[in-house]
């Protein structure tokens, strides 16, 4: 499963003796041009080979897909993965409005919250939920732009729990080194999406041999990091330009942290109610003072 994608285009390839012209040229343009034809409809992809549009979805159901909706879907996690960030610059460039950049960019994001929504099994997200309550100790990894998921799920486990490390990491071995007590009582937490880091995959590949509870949040079911995992959060990410849109993550990971923050009510508010006590006695957070804000206002 994890080569999906890939053995698409293999299938494709050896397919190609038993194709009709019309679809040798679709063919043709899909294994030359992927990354276009993941965001052409069924019309765009037929007009731009010279076919018509039902010749392109009868070669989706010869490829074995129930409709051309469902192989754009494996040609987009393809690109995901597969795309240099020069590459995700030149295919993005046409989804995004140039005349306004910020509404299609949040635009974007808020469908990807929405589908997100729809899409995330709730009985995982429980298991989930259970899983880290349970756990001895939580191991939470993520690098590169998945880092600062990560430190945002670390930061605040660290307020609920007193078994939290955050892995922190510049090499593979370093990760290990970091790890290496992991065992069955224990959870690791992997955060990445595409391109998918080989140092998180080979970590969480390395804590399910120790035995410890696997878990990713992860844009597919199809994700490396999934398949090495007992229970995957599914969020779903995407490119804007060379920008990895990760708000529908950080969504679910909040999700994450008030689930199991509700189930620990009492040491959170202990935990805050000390904290509070700290942060007035070294100044940690500007005060705001409504009376000398009101003097301040007149002498304005």
């Amino acid at each position: 499963m994890e080569n999906k994608s890939n053995d698409l285009i293999k299938k494709i390839q050896s397919s190609i003796p038993d194709f009709s012209k019309g679809q040798k040229r679709i063919a043709n343009f899909i294994i030359n041009h992927y990354d276009k034809a993941a965001f052409m409809t069924a019309a765009k992809l037929g007009e731009e080979v010279g076919v018509s549009e039902s010749t392109v979805v009868r070669f989706a159901n010869e490829i074995g897909f129930d409709g051309y909706p469902k192989l754009q879907k494996v040609l987009k996690e393809l690109i995901k993965s597969k795309l240099t960030s020069v590459q995700r610059m030149e295919v993005s460039s046409n989804r995004i409005s140039e005349d306004n950049i910020l509404k299609s960019v949040l635009q974007a994001d808020m469908e990807k919250i929405k589908l997100t929504l729809e899409e995330l099994d709730i009985n995982t997200f429980n298991e989930v939920v259970e899983s880290i309550l349970n756990a001895r100790k939580i191991y939470i990894l993520g690098v590169r732009s998945s880092a600062p998921l990560a430190s945002f799920l670390g930061f605040y486990f660290n307020l609920i729990f007193d078994n939290v490390r955050l892995v922190h990491t510049t090499s593979v071995s370093e990760m290990f080194e970091q790890i290496i007590h992991a065992s069955k009582d224990d959870v690791i937490i992997g955060i990445s999406f595409p391109r998918y880091s080989k140092r998180t995959i080979s970590a969480l590949k390395f804590g399910k041999s120790r035995g410890a509870t696997v878990i990713s949040i992860t844009d597919s079911k199809e994700s490396p990091l999934a398949h090495c995992s007992d229970h995957s959060l599914i969020a779903r990410s995407d490119m804007a330009s060379f920008v990895d849109s990760l708000v529908a993550p950080l969504s679910v990971i909040n999700a994450l942290i008030v689930a199991i923050g509700m189930r620990r009510k009492q040491q959170v508010y202990d935990t805050f109610e000390n904290l509070e006590k700290i942060w007035e006695e070294y100044q940690v957070y500007e005060k705001y003072d409504e009376e000398n804000e009101s003097k301040i206002r007149k002498e304005d």
